[in-house]
């Protein structure tokens, strides 16, 4: 629940735990996710996706397109007995004629991660990682997870040659519509300066439901989940 700059979510979006706790291998299964997308108040459409990639791989992917910006953000991870942690990622975003292009490298062999294309200097890395390392995007399904099975949901992301510390907390429960029906959801709210990640998460469903981001409490990113399968 990827927090966004157009890096949305940036976790949650943004989005890598400290103490990790995760549920059995066999828990991750591949979905397809079509939200309805707001970005800077403009109307468009999102999708998240999660398949196989391999023996315990998989690829996680999250597309955003407006009128104003085409964002996509992609995570192949493992399931490392239980524990997921990034091997390597893709961020490219247009803003109106603005283009980037981001590529991540988790070398847990070598326990560093290193950042090549659109970056500064001293954003390429390398940065030394440590167990139950994640980056933004993967700290999605992460909170998804840990919310449901009453978990802990403080991370550390590892994401654009930084570390930062990251903690969602629960503020309640709230009615949600999916697909045109009401659900019961637990809201989380993760805060960095000025910028505010709030999820929506419902029970049985892999994703978030609704993943808001604000800065300067202005609505920048707004997902709603319409449909998954």
């Amino acid at each position: 629940m990827a927090h966004f700059t157009p890096r949305f979510l940036r976790p949650v979006f943004a989005a890598a735990i400290l103490a990790a706790v995760s549920m059995p291998a066999l828990a991750i299964k591949p979905f397809t996710a079509d939200y309805q997308a707001s970005y800077m108040g403009m109307q468009g459409a999102g999708k998240m996706t999660l398949v196989a990639d391999g023996a315990d791989r998989w690829k996680y992917s999250l597309a955003v397109t407006s009128p104003l910006a085409n964002l996509r953000q992609t995570t192949v991870f493992e399931d490392n007995n239980g524990q997921w942690r990034p091997v390597s990622g893709n961020d490219t975003s247009q803003v109106l004629t603005k283009k980037q292009n981001k590529n991540a490298t988790y070398d847990w062999a070598k326990g560093v991660a290193t950042w090549t294309g659109d970056v500064k200097p001293e954003r390429a890395g390398p940065i030394k990682l440590q167990p139950g390392d994640m980056d933004a995007l993967l700290i999605n399904l992460a909170i998804v997870r840990d919310v449901q099975a009453g978990k802990t949901t403080h991370y550390r992301m590892v994401e654009d040659g930084r570390v930062k510390e990251l903690t969602y907390k629960i503020a309640g429960k709230e009615a949600i519509t999916v697909g045109g029906q009401q659900k019961q959801a637990t809201k989380v709210v993760s805060t960095q300066g000025e910028k505010e990640t709030i999820a929506w998460v419902v029970d049985g469903m892999p994703v978030p439901a609704r993943i808001l981001q604000r800065d300067k409490g202005q609505d920048a990113i707004d997902l709603r989940v319409q449909a998954v399968k």
